[in-house]
């Protein structure tokens, strides 16, 4: 993006890292500096389709070289290296205004090793396929030229007899020549029809050289810088205090500059002269300022930044809906650019497919990290095994034969104004069009997938309670009539228990009774007898 916007170019690179995955191998893209890049100049394509070729220059240092092609160390001797003026710019031009790509120039901190330019060559050839239909079941595939040799060897009957059709079908496909100096490191052919260095142009002039955003107020900006500029001279000259003294008003000038600063110093001088004084300095025009001001919103407008999208809220609407649509016209330009961009990530998309397809020939599980961070597994090329024979009966998902396009959804890499859409979608919830979910997937939530899933199981767990509260109720029912008829039951038996208990204290009672009765009717007996005698002694 920084090329992009400053250089007017940018560039993917997709290749295959031969080391990666412990010598398998990966498909993999990385940025490139456009200045590495050489593009034919006669191409007129926006994504050099037209180009005869592109080049890819690397410099490297010996060591950096043998490590990467160590079959070069016995030659290494007839390796010409650089020059040093190749290298590096000449020093009487290091403060000019002259620009050096990378390629051109290595830090000035390195010391004068040899350096040497590896140049990698991508151009368009024309590789022999077969397209075989088999008149018996029907069935239509493409062949490359090895699996065409096989198959005509193995069904050399067949072929001879007529019951194949083979039509030659020549496709375009990227060689790449890499060299160093007049020795040829390697060549390979890739199985993509695009060239693997994918450019991402900005404003197109119809050649290999578009132009930045940057270039447009390079101007504007060195305006403002001079104003700038004039701006701090000003505050720098109205900072410093000037004293002018009147000739002959004071007699030393250089004890006068002592004094001056001193807040307790008695300074004399000379009336008829005139008295020492500060002269007010000069402001800058209100014209000036406004100046700068314009300037600054020009370059605004023309990188397409309006000072809403700046944070300032006394520029904005007093309606969410109106900031909402003022914040949306803003983002309109960079929706223009990053369309660019997606046409570009189309382009690389499609070739790191082709490169996929012509590399993963053996079965490979990819992680897939979702935008809630969950991991999901995907495997390709894997083989289905009869259980008995263990026989390979066929390859699942295997990316070696058919065709797929690769698209990027228009706007799918567009910020969008959450706020708004979160809006209107959560009135159209009150108003009973959308449900909760939709309303949900417009929402800020990180984890939406989760919410969602975790709403599911919510959902059917609910279902499940109102089972379980049902089986209660029917549980409770059931358990109340037991435990009425229970209650009957105890209340029988306690019923019976206290009529026993009642009987016992009655007769206990009834023996208690007579006793005390008996008790009572002899000491009755004996006063009765006492009262008789004394009555006999009168």
């Amino acid at each position: 993006m920084h090329d992009y916007a400053t250089a007017g170019l940018g560039y993917f690179y997709a290749y295959i890292d031969p080391e990666a995955d412990y010598g398998r191998g990966e498909v993999k893209f990385t940025y490139v500096d456009p200045f590495r890049v050489y593009v034919d100049p006669a191409s007129r394509s926006r994504y050099f389709d037209d180009a005869s070729g592109l080049i890819l220059s690397t410099i490297l240092t010996k060591d950096q070289l043998l490590n990467l092609y160590p079959t070069l160390e016995e030659m290494s001797d007839d390796i010409e290296a650089m020059t040093y003026e190749e290298d590096y710019p000449s020093s009487q031009m290091k403060n000019s205004s002259v620009s050096f790509t990378p390629d051109e120039v290595v830090s000035r901190d390195a010391s004068r090793v040899d350096r040497y330019r590896v140049l990698e060559r991508f151009t368009k050839i024309k590789v022999p396929f077969y397209r075989l239909f088999n008149k018996q079941d029907g069935q239509e595939s493409i062949l490359d030229e090895e699996k065409y040799v096989q198959f005509v060897e193995q069904n050399a009957q067949a072929v001879e007899a007529g019951m194949v059709d083979l039509v030659e079908v020549p496709q375009t496909r990227i060689k790449i020549t890499c060299t160093v100096g007049d020795i040829l490191l390697y060549e390979n052919v890739l199985n993509t029809d695009v060239f693997p260095i994918v450019p991402v142009p900005n404003i197109w002039t119809n050649t290999p050289y578009p132009k930045s955003d940057v270039s447009k107020v390079k101007d504007s900006q060195r305006l403002l810088n001079k104003l700038f500029s004039l701006t701090l001279s000003h505050a720098q000259a109205s900072a410093g205090l000037k004293l002018l003294v009147p000739e002959g008003s004071v007699d030393d000038l250089g004890q006068l500059e002592k004094d001056w600063a001193n807040p307790n110093a008695v300074i004399p001088y000379n009336p008829e002269f005139g008295q020492p004084h500060f002269p007010a300095p000069q402001s800058l025009a209100g014209e000036f300022y406004a100046l700068i001001d314009r300037v600054e919103h020009y370059i605004d407008l023309s990188f397409g930044i309006p000072e809403l999208m700046q944070g300032f809220k006394e520029k904005a609407p007093d309606t969410v809906r109106g900031t909402a649509m003022l914040s949306e016209m803003g983002e309109s330009r960079g929706k223009s650019k990053l369309r660019d961009i997606e046409g570009s990530l189309n382009r690389l998309g499609r070739c790191l497919y082709n490169l996929a397809k012509g590399h993963y020939n053996y079965q490979k599980t990819f992680r897939i990290v979702q935008p809630n961070n969950d991991l999901t597994e995907f495997t390709i090329n894997s083989g289905l095994y009869d259980d008995k024979t263990r026989e390979l009966m066929s390859i699942e998902n295997d990316i070696t034969i058919g065709q797929h396009d690769v698209r990027i959804v228009s706007g799918s890499t567009l910020p969008s104004n959450r706020v708004a859409e979160y809006q209107m979608y959560l009135e159209a919830f009150k108003l009973g069009l959308v449900d909760d979910v939709e309303v949900l997937k417009k929402s800020e939530i990180f984890d939406k997938e989760g919410v969602l899933k975790r709403k599911g199981q919510m959902a059917q767990m609910q279902g499940y309670i109102k089972q379980l509260e049902k089986q209660l109720k029917d549980l409770s029912g059931d358990l109340q009539t037991a435990q009425r008829e229970n209650v009957h039951s105890r209340k029988q038996v306690e019923t019976q228990k206290f009529k026993s208990e009642l009987k016992d204290i009655l007769t206990d009672t009834k023996y208690d009774s007579k006793v005390n009765l008996d008790k009572l009717k002899n000491v009755v007996d004996a006063q009765e007898e006492k009262a008789r005698q004394v009555t006999s002694q009168k």
